[in-house]
């Protein structure tokens, strides 16, 4: 039995999730500070960190003798172990949209108050229920 390259594929899947979870750290760090050109960074090393993580996994399934390291006691830690980094991902990457759905509720709320200041006689409500200008009727005559 070959378990020399499982042990290999674990350790490379065990890698790939500590950085997935540093970059969904780094990735809370730039929403705080709203740096959009480390988001789109990040954004990026996260999609091929992801593809990375597929395909180590596919390899996983593909090993013929996958049905028989299952039963080692071994493979099933690194299994477990593997499984705690990625519920610590899944945890971080909730906090992570948590905290970016607050941000947008924020700018709507900004938005909203600046829109109700520049004109609140010409403030009006969009087909969609959201806060507009209304600037017809300004500067016409009849």
């Amino acid at each position: 039995m070959n378990t020399d390259k499982a042990s290999t594929l674990l350790e490379q899947q065990q890698q790939h999730l500590n950085e997935l979870l540093l970059l969904l750290r780094q990735e809370l760090a730039a929403l705080s500070e709203r740096d959009i050109a480390s988001l789109e960074r990040i954004t990026l090393e996260k999609n091929q960190l992801l593809a990375s993580i597929t395909e180590t996994d596919n390899a996983v399934a593909q090993l013929p003798e996958l049905a028989s390291l299952k039963a080692a006691d071994w493979f099933s830690a690194e299994v477990t172990k593997i499984d705690g980094l990625l519920a610590n991902c899944k945890q971080q990457n909730n906090v992570n949209q948590q905290v970016l759905e607050q941000s947008q509720l924020t700018l709507e709320r900004f938005k909203n108050t600046l829109l109700s200041q520049q004109g609140k006689s010409g403030l009006t409500y969009t087909n969609k229920g959201k806060p507009s200008i209304d600037n017809i009727g300004k500067g016409i005559k009849a």
